[in-house]
């Protein structure tokens, strides 16, 4: 399904589930404007085409004791395809890194990292990630707050 073949109440069905993914399907469909049964065929034929991965809470990281997000600009050093998959696949088992992207510019990846405290981050950085036989430079941003939190895709 491409989004061409996406109608307006497949849009609206969309915004309403990135808005509130725990929303129940007749309150969706009303939402919406169509009937539950409808709504729910909807709904799994953009969970099969792919375009609705999957459903997430977002959690609040301090009151579980995550006080750091920092983002890590790692420059490898050979960019071969092997090397670049080879770190890809290593950023799997780093639970620090929430998310990670390939990137291009003066990085060849950007880390999206959430620690326990300052002293967590920076043993995972000097003991882990610079310690990677593939990594060449890091340089590190400590955020301050976030002051936006969307959907990943404005739709």
């Amino acid at each position: 399904m491409f989004r061409a073949e996406l109608d307006a109440i497949d849009i609206r069905i969309l915004r309403e589930l990135q808005r509130d993914g725990r929303i129940t399907n007749v309150e969706l469909s009303e939402r919406v404007g169509i009937s539950a049964p409808p709504c729910l065929r909807r709904v799994r034929k953009l969970e099969e085409a792919g375009i609705i991965e999957g459903y997430h809470a977002f959690l609040n990281a301090p009151k579980l004791g995550f006080d750091l997000v920092a983002f890590c600009m790692v420059g490898l050093k050979h960019q071969s395809e092997s090397n670049l998959k080879a770190f890809a696949a290593v950023t799997e088992s780093w639970p620090v890194v929430r998310q990670a992207w390939m990137v291009s510019g003066d990085s060849d990846f950007l880390l999206h990292c959430v620690a326990e405290n300052l002293t967590k981050f920076q043993d995972f950085v000097i003991e882990v990630l610079t310690a990677n036989d593939h990594v060449h430079t890091v340089r590190t941003m400590l955020t301050i707050r976030q002051v936006k939190r969307l959907g990943l895709v404005e739709i």
